[in-house]
């Protein structure tokens, strides 16, 4: 077979472009050399300037498929790439979500639309944001941990930014090299603590990539203003480090000066290219990594941390939300927590937070209305020299106990809180322990994937016969008792971070403002109705999440504006109707 190919092209006529002195053979002019080149020389990748014809449909920001009209098939060169059918953008996204609904494992779901975001990008935007309660559980929480898990075998076509030890000292120019000039918004990871799963290394970048869709799909804000970034220090999980499919640098974390001076140049690199007003979001960062960076950073760069303050803030939403149902004030409730960690110290402080605003008492004298629960028990005084930093305001005057069972007892909380990350650990036993001395306690088991949450919405109901007010940080669907039926409220940190996100750009925000996830957390309450309350629901349906997050990004920028930290002046007289008309629309346009 070799010996015939060779004869055919020695039949071939061979043509020398004048201009370039260049060996041409059969029909195809090789303008740029580059089949004249061996394998070992350099050429350079042309592209044209304005997107026409092929490169047109395979640019995702501008390719329309089968939408494209008779007219832009014309004058973009589209003649005879396209099947002669058109589609409006309803029908293909029709087609689209059958196409979606055919697969019956949710990861192949989530391939189907990370497929169809890189081929097609208003109408994977119009697709998500249409049936946003359906493939909300696929594009993010719980199916994206399970494709962080396997995110090497999926791995098709980069999403992001990848910046690893290898980059150490060139950082910035790793960031000009990402096409868009104008970000506004980044999610940053470092891979080490990825939902309840922990160190998944440079696979975390689901979360990032899953993050900023939300941002664009329930916040309003245009993809391109959007970079997810995964930090590659390493990863200690021996499973990944054996995988030959594994795409991050194959050795032990670093930590340390190592570590530490890799985050600084990025930060630093982060604001010197895209300047004082982006914002960066720090995600699934180990315990002992994010409290540090949110607290190093936050005064002199535009950061928050999802884990911390995000979750915080729609998790008091939910208790507020809750009043009506169990009666009183937050100051009414004691509040105890399994699970110490970045949320669990969050979601406390900030309900701290409102109890001091409140009642106009102290925060020290609010905390101590809330106790926590690690893996060694109870967090009391006695243990104090012992604690990491971030659990020392936590402990108070009390007799050690052992476990939440026995601390659930002791302290007869009336509302229970699951940060812990270890699923089944509200037992059958901890739960009737709390509905014994509560008519309605409040039960929030808020540890995702659902694998992990402390207990699903049909134990939570059984088990208190259905006297309590559950949410959960995982979706469960509606379980009937004795003929009545109860819907689960979802504590998605996507009823919040969209919102800040938006509320901070349409402002210009230099910085994150602590009260602007108090606004955040009462603006999304507020949105909770009687008829909500009824079906059990202490969140609003998300099906009208874009108009609940131009109300939190409206409140976001009024503490903005109150604050000082504001840039965009003068300030909008509707705050509301100024954050709607900034939200991106993924419906198509029309080329000329």
């Amino acid at each position: 077979m070799e010996s015939q190919l060779r004869e055919l092209r020695e039949l071939e006529p061979e043509v020398k472009n004048a201009s370039l002195g260049i060996p041409l053979r059969g029909s195809s002019r090789d303008v740029y050399g580059e089949d004249s080149a061996t394998e070992d020389q350099l050429v350079t990748p042309w592209v044209r300037a304005v997107a026409s014809g092929c490169e047109l449909l395979r640019d995702p920001r501008y390719n329309k498929g089968l939408g494209f009209t008779e007219r832009e098939r014309d004058i973009h060169y589209l003649r005879g790439l396209l099947p002669p059918a058109y589609f409006s953008q309803d029908l293909l996204e029709a087609r689209e979500l059958d196409n979606i609904r055919g697969y019956e494992d949710p990861l192949q779901k989530y391939v189907a639309m990370m497929e169809l975001s890189e081929r097609n990008e208003r109408l994977f935007y119009k697709l998500l944001i249409d049936h946003v309660e359906e493939l909300l559980p696929i594009v993010y929480t719980p199916t994206v941990g399970e494709a962080c898990q396997k995110y090497g075998l999926i791995f098709r076509r980069p999403h992001g930014l990848y910046i690893s030890l290898k980059e150490k000292g060139r950082v910035l120019d790793a960031l000009r090299n990402w096409p868009e000039k104008n970000v506004q918004v980044i999610v940053v990871t470092d891979g080490e603590r990825i939902l309840g799963l922990g160190d998944l290394g440079l696979q975390g970048m689901g979360i990032p990539v899953g993050k900023l869709s939300l941002y664009t799909a329930l916040g309003g804000i245009r993809p391109s203003l959007c970079l997810p970034i995964t930090i590659d220090v390493g990863t200690n999980n021996k499973k990944l480090l054996d995988d030959p499919y594994y795409i991050g640098l194959k050795q032990k974390r670093v930590t340390g000066q190592e570590y530490d001076s890799l985050i600084h140049e990025f930060m630093v690199a982060v604001k010197q290219e895209y300047g004082e007003k982006v914002l960066v979001q720090f995600e699934d960062f180990a315990n002992h990594n994010a409290f540090k960076l949110l607290a190093k950073y936050g005064r002199s760069h535009l950061v928050f941390n999802d884990d911390i303050q995000g979750t915080a803030a729609v998790a008091l939403a939910g208790l507020l939300a809750s009043l009506p149902l169990t009666g009183g004030t937050l100051a009414d409730h004691k509040f105890l927590f399994l699970g110490a960690g970045e949320a669990g110290t969050g979601i406390a402080e900030i309900i701290a937070m409102e109890i001091s605003r409140q009642g106009g008492i102290s925060l020290e004298e609010a905390r101590t209305k809330i106790s926590l629960v690690d893996s060694k028990g109870l967090i009391v005084k006695s243990r104090l020299e012992s604690l990491q930093h971030f659990k020392r305001d936590w402990a108070h005057e009390h007799e050690p106990c052992k476990d939440l069972l026995t601390s659930v007892k002791a302290l007869k909380p009336t509302v229970l809180i699951g940060t812990s990350g270890q699923g089944q650990t509200f037992t059958k036993e901890v739960i009737e322990a709390l509905a014994s001395f509560n008519k309605k306690p409040i039960i929030m088991a808020l540890s995702n994937p659902t694998s992990q949450s402390e207990c699903t919405a049909e134990q939570a109901y059984t088990w208190t016969k259905g006297n309590c007010v559950f949410a959960s940080g995982s979706p469960f669907l509606p379980i009937t008792i004795d003929g009545k039926t109860y819907y689960t409220g979802q504590s998605n940190n996507a009823y919040i971070f969209p919102g800040i996100g938006l509320g901070c750009t349409m402002s210009g925000a230099i910085r994150v403002h602590d009260d602007m996830f108090l606004k955040a957390a009462e603006a999304l309450a507020a949105l909770v109705t009687k008829e909500h309350l009824n079906l059990g629901l202490v969140f609003p349906p998300f099906q009208n999440i874009r108009k609940i997050s131009a109300h939190i990004a409206a409140a976001v920028a009024e503490t903005a504006y109150e604050k000082g930290v504001a840039t965009r002046l003068p300030k909008p007289a509707d705050l509301l109707a100024y954050a709607e008309s900034c939200q991106y629309s993924p419906s198509f346009r029309q080329y000329r």
